[in-house]
């Protein structure tokens, strides 16, 4: 280390800087206490250490996003390729490849079912732009419910062979997992996979198997249930108001579901916005641009009334 040199008379004496100084600028300890030693044991120990890496030729910076799984070169470690996220295989599996043969005419009767479940599924796919006109945004999602053998997942079926968007069936009793977390696990996963798609619909089939009331049973021993129907739950608020997943469920005791999920928003159609939603449906129907007072009496007689049957929020309702 280079000194200071003072001359006093004849004599030059040379006073060194104190040690240790530099490196204590940069936060390092002085050499006489490093352990290099302990510190490579410590370093084998660890786990490996995550690189900094660049972008390869054929990779352009727009496409590769935060948290995103790529795929390395293993000499250079430069990204060579955008990968899918993570999903679970049962998950994948529950997507339907190929379209069904049910179309509308092999579902007997509902005819007026089946046209809502056109207007609130296929129209707003196809025609987003008259929703936009109007300001209105279109149902999250629609609950078929009624006694065995009305045909709730025969129509479910021809919705999916109506659309192009990808159709993905859940049939409740497989979210019902051993571990805990693992089938609120599927949940996220199950709309990460929805989210990635052009368009998604995601039919829940026998969904009062996960998402029936809560209750404290003393014991906690339908925990991993109610798990799975609050990540459910979480999964609605958490789309865009006129976002690409569609949300089908079907039951026939829709007496038994929990009230949060058919609160006003998610699958119950009975508050306010809902009835002006309504009154949109009914110009859209009509094939107007404008709103009449005829349409928001008749929403009102079928948002109200037609929900009281199994609504959470009947004190809400109160309609003469």
């Amino acid at each position: 280390m280079k000194g200071t040199r003072l001359k006093m008379g004849r004599r030059t004496y040379e006073r060194e800087k104190p040690e240790g100084i530099k490196e204590s600028d940069t936060g390092l300890a002085v050499p006489s206490q490093w352990d290099l030693v302990s510190d490579k044991q410590m370093t084998q120990a660890e786990q490996p250490l995550q690189f900094v890496v660049g972008l390869g030729d054929k990779v352009s910076p727009t496409d590769i996003e935060e948290g995103m799984r790529v795929g390395v070169d293993r000499n250079k470690y430069q990204i060579q390729i955008p990968l899918p996220p993570k999903i679970d295989p049962s998950v994948t599996m529950m997507t339907v490849e190929e379209k069904p043969d049910v179309t509308y005419n092999d579902v007997g009767g509902c005819k007026e079912q089946i046209e809502k479940m056109r207007e609130v599924v296929e129209l707003p796919m196809l025609h987003p732009e008259k929703f936009v006109k109007l300001g209105i945004d279109p149902p999250k999602g629609v609950l078929c419910y009624g006694p065995p053998g009305t045909g709730k997942t025969l129509l479910a079926r021809a919705v999916a062979n109506r659309t192009d968007a990808c159709f993905t069936r859940v049939i409740g009793s497989e979210l019902v997992q051993k571990y805990v977390g693992e089938g609120a696990r599927m949940v996220r996963e199950l709309f990460q996979m929805a989210r990635s798609k052009k368009a998604c619909i995601v039919f829940f089939d026998e969904v009062d198997a996960i998402g029936g009331a809560r209750f404290d049973d003393g014991v906690a021993g339908d925990n991993e249930v109610q798990r799975t129907m609050r990540e459910i739950v979480n999964q609605f608020d958490g789309f865009d108001a006129r976002g690409n997943i569609k949300v089908l469920m079907a039951t026939n005791r829709p007496d038994t579901l929990d009230p949060a999920l058919l609160r006003p928003g998610r699958l119950d159609r009975a508050d306010i916005r809902s009835v002006c939603t309504e009154a949109g449906m009914y110009a859209i129907r009509a094939r107007r641009k404008t709103v009449t007072e005829k349409d928001f009496l008749d929403a009102v007689n079928k948002v109200i009334k037609g929900c009281q049957k199994f609504s959470a929020t009947p004190k809400y309702m109160v309609y003469n």
